[in-house]
């Protein structure tokens, strides 16, 4: 492997890559460092309220926390890194010499797109394996742990759990697994066959059932109806859903795995829920994020390449300017792709679309 790096690689490409990815794990240490304190900070009452032990803590919490943030932040670390490496070459006239030499500036960024493509990859394989496992972790530990205060029962929820059938519940109480005002319609084309209603419908989690009570059962066959008395008696029945259709957690889409998401969405798209836009949006999300590395080492080497007054002071403003900006784009189009009617795979797409853009736009401004 050392040779085959030492064939392939001149002395100022291996220099390069020494230089990025020492500065971009340093960098990504010391971000990991403060975001733990903070986080410690401000969760410690949680932790002291549920008794938590370390190991939880460190194995369950933290185990989802840091690889979620590190995936999540790296290609913003990475563009500061490359910012303030660069920076220091071209203000220590390290850059000039070697584009005097007749290499090309897009020869000189050929050390640079090795390594984004090393943090392409890793960020691209956690995104699809390990941060759904990871999250899982997470979130499980929050929710046990009460970190979000808000209520995540949904409630007067319409599920489609297959083409003729329909049900409607006023409300859920997870702690018991109960829903109450519970109406299942089935049709056949446009014709209402058959209502359910009742008073209350129970998940019994070991035989995987729904008791039905308090109920009145109407059905129709043209002119002719009948009816079925039941306000006094229970059923158990086989229902597509699960108590977790009743239950928005806050990032609940991330703790599944690409497969499951997959599977998800295609059920969603039945179902009707209003969870469809955020599955699909995280789905395609997974794929397309990491791209983002490439695109933020392009503008970083381009706006840092030059030699300005006042040192690295401005490139680095200017890099912690254009990550704010970036993730303000994200979000925005986070709200068009789930609250408006943007396609989700063109939203994930505009924030390296649009600062893809920028970094063509100033790699022809960078010195050759």
């Amino acid at each position: 492997m050392k040779a085959f790096l030492y064939r392939h690689l001149k002395v100022i490409d291996r220099y390069i890559i020494k230089k990025y990815l020492g500065t971009f794990v340093f960098t990504l240490g010391i971000f990991l460092v403060v975001m733990v304190i903070f986080d410690v900070s401000e969760h410690l009452d949680n932790f002291l309220k549920y008794h938590s032990s370390l190991h939880d803590i460190v194995f369950k919490y933290y185990a989802g926390f840091i690889p979620f943030y590190l995936n999540f932040l790296s290609p913003l670390i990475n563009f500061l890194a490359v910012i303030y490496f660069t920076s220091k070459m071209a203000n220590q006239t390290e850059i000039v010499p070697i584009l005097s030499g007749k290499v090309s500036f897009n020869r000189f960024l050929r050390p640079y797109f090795i390594c984004a493509g090393l943090i392409f990859t890793v960020s691209f394989l956690a995104n699809i394996f390990l941060i759904p496992y990871t999250n899982k972790l997470k979130i499980s530990f929050e929710n046990s742990h009460s970190f979000n205060a808000d209520d995540p029962t949904k409630s007067e929820v319409h599920i489609q759990l297959d083409k003729h059938t329909y049900v409607y519940v006023q409300s859920y109480d997870n702690s018991i697994h109960t829903g109450y005002q519970f109406v299942l319609e089935k049709f056949d084309g446009d014709n209402l066959k058959e209502k359910l209603v009742a008073n209350t419908v129970v998940y019994d989690s070991l035989k995987r059932k729904w008791t039905i009570s308090g109920y009145t059962i109407r059905y129709i066959n043209g002119l002719k109806e009948k009816w079925v008395d039941g306000t006094t008696k229970k059923i158990d029945t086989v229902l597509d859903m699960r108590p977790t259709d009743f239950i928005q957690y806050d990032n609940q889409f991330t703790a599944m795995s690409t497969g499951d998401l997959s599977k998800n969405i295609t059920k969603e798209k039945i179902r009707g829920t209003g969870a469809i836009k955020e599955m699909r949006y995280d789905y395609d999300q997974r794929f397309v994020y990491p791209f983002s590395a490439f695109v933020l080492t392009l503008i970083a080497v381009s706006i840092s390449s030059r030699k300005v007054r006042g040192g690295i002071g401005l490139p680095l403003g200017i890099g912690i300017f254009l990550c704010f900006t970036y993730i303000v784009v994200d979000r925005f189009a986070f709200v068009f792709a789930v609250k408006g009617d943007m396609p989700a795979i063109i939203a994930v797409c505009i924030p390296n679309g649009i600062f893809g853009l920028v970094g063509l736009y100033l790699l022809k401004q960078a010195p050759k």
